[in-house]
């Protein structure tokens, strides 16, 4: 006789039983490991071994398969139960998930050389947890170095001890306790109200060196040995200020990309966010209005250069930079042997380089600027010399081409447009071509030079002019000049 056992939920499993190819009269069901399982007597057209009516046949079918339910090992008669077992039950009295933003919770060890893997174990009998001071924000950034935890909330920076606890005696220095060791011990702040903000994308390390933004403070900071310092203060305060206060963080696109160059030694950031202002200073206009990428260099402690490409991510690896753009890797400083040079080439597109600078000699003087004067190679031109008369009122120059771009020759004779060269130096005469304003006499090529407190000068590099030996279109630049007299007013 037989008899029904009941399957309890929880502890059943599934047997397959199947056809590998279209049922005959002669092909035989396979089972999956189970021998428990009872064979019917049963006459069957296609396959005399089981009744019609403990297996239904798809005839139409290539394999059939079906499946039985059971809680013993092997279906056999008084075979070993599946069961949960001895449990143990909790009741939380918040049985709801909570965010913890401040917080820093830790499962137990992983070791490969013993098999040791409990990442997946988080034992609340266990102090598991510990938080920073809520105030400054969420925690945004976390960095491991050598027995510390560097942590980077929006407007805190500090340090947790690893692997140890300290105690302080009465004069302030720390003792170990030897008794007991803790994980995340205790969170020391720096000193300095700066964080990381919403931007942990701007973070970077170099040695003991830690480079990261504080877009909430319009700052660029350097944690090093002596603690927090504002980088950003070397010369550039107006600019971050203006900046960061354009960049939007709350938008995919607003972020501010940071790397170490480990070929040029320099921290590069790259803000990046659709409210970012055009930059119109340069001969072309060459900076997007969605992003700025910028490097500053230790060994001046200055910010030395401003490029054309916007990184996705940067990351160096050995003695090479590398930058992602659109998904496609792209290794900066490559120059193949026999090619030309790569330099100003960015993502396959070449930008020409430029500076832009101010000539203030003898502040309070008006002053006639006559001629503009370089050291370096050959291929640089003025693509514009603007001295500043007043506040309404400013004296231009022409373009002063290259020495090569300006030559050209009349009556057999050769002429330069543009820079002279001599004695290894190239010189050019300053030629006006501002606008009469009122009471002016004199005014446009009629006169020498520029007038004006101060000038602000461009120079680029040229379209077409190649540096003997050097493959490519490199150029060098060491010193930029102007001959001055006093305005007679």
């Amino acid at each position: 006789m037989g008899a029904i056992l009941e399957v309890k939920y929880f502890n059943a499993f599934q047997l397959k039983k199947t056809h590998t190819e279209e049922p005959t009269s002669t092909t035989v069901p396979v089972w999956d490991g189970s021998t428990g399982i009872p064979v019917g007597t049963g006459t069957n057209p296609i396959n005399g071994s089981y009744p019609q009516t403990e297996r239904p046949v798809d005839p139409d079918a290539q394999a059939d398969s079906w499946v039985v339910e059971e809680a013993r090992i092997q279906g056999g008669f008084n075979n070993t139960n599946v069961d949960y077992g001895v449990r143990a039950y909790l009741v939380d009295q918040e049985p709801n998930g909570s965010q913890r933003t401040n917080a820093l919770i830790y499962s137990g060890i992983f070791n490969s050389r013993t098999g040791i893997n409990n990442t997946n174990v988080f034992n609340v009998a266990e102090d598991i947890t510990k938080a920073v001071d809520p105030a400054n924000g969420s925690i945004q950034k976390l960095y491991a170095e050598d027995t510390n935890l560097i942590i980077f909330q929006e407007n805190k920076v500090s340090k947790a001890l690893i692997d140890k606890d300290a105690i302080y005696s009465a004069e302030g220095n720390a003792t170990p306790v030897s008794q007991f060791n803790l994980v995340i011990g205790q969170i020391v702040p720096y000193a300095g109200n700066f964080g990381i903000s919403r931007n942990p994308e701007s973070f970077a390390v170099y040695g003991y060196r830690k480079y990261f933004v504080d877009k909430d403070r319009n700052a660029v900071m350097r944690l090093s040995q002596d603690g927090l310092t504002e980088i950003s203060n070397y010369g550039m305060v107006d600019y971050f200020r203006d900046e960061f206060g354009n960049l939007d963080s709350s938008s995919s696109t607003g972020k501010a990309v940071g790397a170490w160059d480990i070929y040029t030694k320099q921290y590069l950031v790259s803000l990046q966010g659709s409210n970012i202002t055009p930059t119109t200073s340069g001969p072309n206009n060459e900076f997007s209005d969605t992003y700025q990428t910028l490097t500053f260099d230790e060994s001046v402690l200055g910010w030395t250069s401003r490029f054309t490409y916007k990184p996705e991510k940067a990351f160096s690896v050995k003695a090479k930079f590398y930058s992602v753009n659109e998904g496609v890797l792209y290794e900066h400083n490559y120059q193949e042997f026999g090619q030309n040079d790569n330099r100003s080439n960015f993502y396959n597109v070449y930008s020409d380089s430029f500076i832009t600078f101010v000539f203030n000699p003898n502040v309070s003087a008006s002053k006639v600027f006559k001629t503009v004067n370089y050291e370096g190679s050959n291929g640089w031109e003025v693509s514009s010399f603007e001295a500043a008369r007043s506040f309404e009122l400013n004296d231009t120059a022409n373009v002063v081409l290259s020495y090569d771009e300006g030559a050209y020759t009349q009556d057999s004779i050769q002429y330069y447009a543009g820079f002279y060269r001599k004695e290894g130096k190239y010189f050019s005469n300053l030629i006006n071509n501002s606008q009469a304003t009122p009471q002016e006499v004199l005014f446009g090529a009629s006169i020498s030079g520029v007038k004006g407190y101060y000038s602000t000068v461009t120079i680029k590099t040229d379209n077409s002019t190649q540096v003997p030996g050097s493959g490519g279109k490199t150029r060098e630049l060491f010193a930029v000049s102007s001959e001055y007299v006093e305005s007679s007013y």
